[in-house]
């Protein structure tokens, strides 16, 4: 039965992942991802263009706008700036998300969107401005006051990509000159200044013809000039141009949203497994293995796109390390299920992967989900990549035994006052996926050292960075050690794993979006700290419970039991 369950999901998988396999996708946005635009070092199509933009700008992929229609798509929204302007800087479109920027603009507390030309007469948001543009926050300065000045630079962002877009410039579509700026591409107007006329004349009839066409409200014939725009531009510079097959790859990978289909099926793989623990465990066991499989090759086949299109592995952001560390979740529980038979792996990993899935999805603002070139430093740097992706594996397998402990708990919570006895199998799972983080950690480390002499000429230097990973691994192999040397029991080990996990909590975010200091400044950031100190303090709690229980316990057996304890019993205590 579960063989049967595994060849589907790989047909499922296969089949959704790939549009060859299964029904053609259809929509008039595709044919405006044959127009490539060039943006933050990258060739990408203009759907994908458009939202990023949009993104930037509400900081949603959609907007409602009462007074235009009700809700609009991330590409409509591009076109209808870049195509019919008029209009549109009174539109409250910009995300002003900060409180306390609202309130030194003088704003509305529940105003979360303002038009352009509001923030553009706003005098507090000039003075602001000027003042980051003086210098910014100097060392040592009230945080909140750092904090302000970063949001003013990220509203006045916004401000300059909208400007952008509206008068065109933003839409760089056209490859430049060989006497230009070398590889810089052109928008249509620049293009229109150094080309010659017989080459413009072609683009600016598709260019119109696309024009007319939205403006109609012809959605279907404006994406068939967009195509015609598309191969007009082509054959400007085929050379330079994009393929239309990696325009078109980029385009199915992000309509097919491979990182939402995996936490689905890790969120029914987990239901699956909690509904059939003492009823059709078999057939059940088979459905969560399914599911499980299913949203990994999920995860999979979104990595081979990423890396097809970046060109380069998953280490640029802290986006790609939260996905990466839910991929290795999953990874480690399938394997070491294959090693086991046993449904606690997979039960204990789904729900951290959903989390860490859910978690960057929600928050895009916070986790830019682009695709982005590595800064030069990084580039063609071997010891970077196996540094960094040992490392988060290490996250990943710490992660697994984090879910093994919660499960743990629980299920010694539920057996009550007379139930003294362990879960040996549990902590047998702990302990291995406790060792496996422990190797790639360690080793995550000494790569990371390497990687320091290469990029700055030394192995260590007490950055906050590699402290706190030297802090996570000491933790951890604290917690090994003690349970060897019989320090604690299995109760012990598996509250250990809860709160050891805290220290790589404050490693992997901690250090880049609290403390925001070091030399790896490349993963710095800020927001969603709230998120993360709730589950903190959540597992906290949890342990708290589970002590003041083992207490409560411990305190009836020193009173006497109603039986007497056997030999076995004691050693058990």
């Amino acid at each position: 039965m579960r063989a049967l369950f595994l060849r589907f999901a790989c047909f499922f998988s296969l089949w959704v992942a790939f549009p060859s396999l299964g029904e053609a996708q259809t929509g008039w946005e595709r044919g405006f991802a044959q127009i490539a635009v060039q943006d933050h070092g990258r060739k990408k199509p203009l759907t994908s263009f458009a939202e990023e933009s949009c993104l930037l700008l509400s900081g949603k992929q959609s907007i409602v706008l009462p007074d235009r229609g009700g809700k609009i798509g991330a590409v409509p929204l591009l076109l209808a700036l870049w195509l019919s302007p008029d209009g549109w800087g009174k539109e409250p479109i910009l995300l002003v998300g900060e409180p306390m920027l609202r309130d030194a603009l003088g704003l509305s507390p529940s105003r979360t969107h303002v038009s352009y030309e509001e923030l553009q007469s706003n005098q507090a948001l000039r003075a602001l401005a000027l003042r980051l543009g003086a210098g910014g926050a100097a060392e040592g300065e009230d945080p909140s006051k750092a904090q302000l000045e970063r949001a003013v630079r990220g509203l006045t962002e916004r401000m300059d990509l909208f400007s952008r877009i509206v008068s065109g410039r933003a839409l760089r579509i056209i490859p430049g000159t060989p006497g230009a700026e070398e590889g810089r591409w052109l928008s249509l107007p620049e293009a229109r200044a150094v080309y010659p006329a017989e080459v413009t004349a072609k683009l600016d009839e598709a260019w119109e013809a696309m024009r007319a066409a939205f403006l109609a409200g012809k959605n279907g014939e404006a994406g068939a000039a967009a195509s015609r725009l598309g191969e007009a531009i082509r054959s400007v510079d085929p050379a330079r141009y994009p393929d239309a097959a990696m325009l078109r790859f980029e385009q199915a990978y992000h309509e097919l949203k491979p990182w939402r289909w995996a936490w689905i099926c890790y969120a029914a793989s987990a239901i699956c497994l909690a509904l059939t623990s003492a009823w059709r465990r078999r057939v059940g066991y088979g459905i969560g293995w399914g599911l499980a499989l299913t949203g990994f090759l999920f995860q999979v086949y979104g990595f081979y796109c990423r890396i097809a299109l970046a060109g380069r592995p998953p280490v640029t952001n802290m986006y790609e390390s939260v996905i990466w560390v839910a991929f290795g979740v999953v990874l480690f529980a399938l394997l070491l299920e294959a090693v086991y038979r046993s449904r606690y792996l997979l039960l204990a990993a789904m729900p951290i992967a959903v989390l860490c899935l859910l978690f960057v999805q929600t928050q895009p603002l916070i986790f830019d989900p682009s695709l982005q070139p590595l800064m030069p430093v990084l580039r063609n740097n071997f010891w970077l990549t196996v540094h960094v992706l040992s490392v988060t594996l290490s996250y990943a397998a710490f992660g697994l035994a984090l879910g093994m402990g919660d499960l743990y708990l629980w299920r010694w919570l539920r057996r009550g006052v007379g139930g003294r006895g362990g879960e040996p199998l549990l902590a047998q799972y702990i302990y291995r996926c406790l060792q496996i983080g422990v190797f790639f950690l360690a080793a995550g480390v000494m790569l990371g050292a390497v990687w320091a002499n290469y990029s700055w000429g030394r192995f260590w230097d007490w950055d906050p960075k590699e402290t706190w990973a030297l802090v996570a691994l000491l933790c951890y192999l604290a917690l090994l050690h003690g349970r060897i040397a019989g320090w604690w029991s299995e109760l012990g080990l598996a509250i250990g794993a809860v709160l050891c996990f805290l220290s790589v909590l404050m490693a992997w975010y901690g250090v880049n979006f609290v403390l925001g200091k070091g030399l790896h400044s490349y993963g710095f950031g800020s927001g969603a700290v709230g998120p993360v100190a709730a589950f903190a303090l959540a597992e906290l709690l949890f342990v708290f419970w589970c002590g003041w229980a083992w207490w409560k316990r411990r305190a009836g057996e020193r009173r006497g039991p109603a039986t007497p304890l056997s030999v076995e019993d004691l050693g058990r205590s």
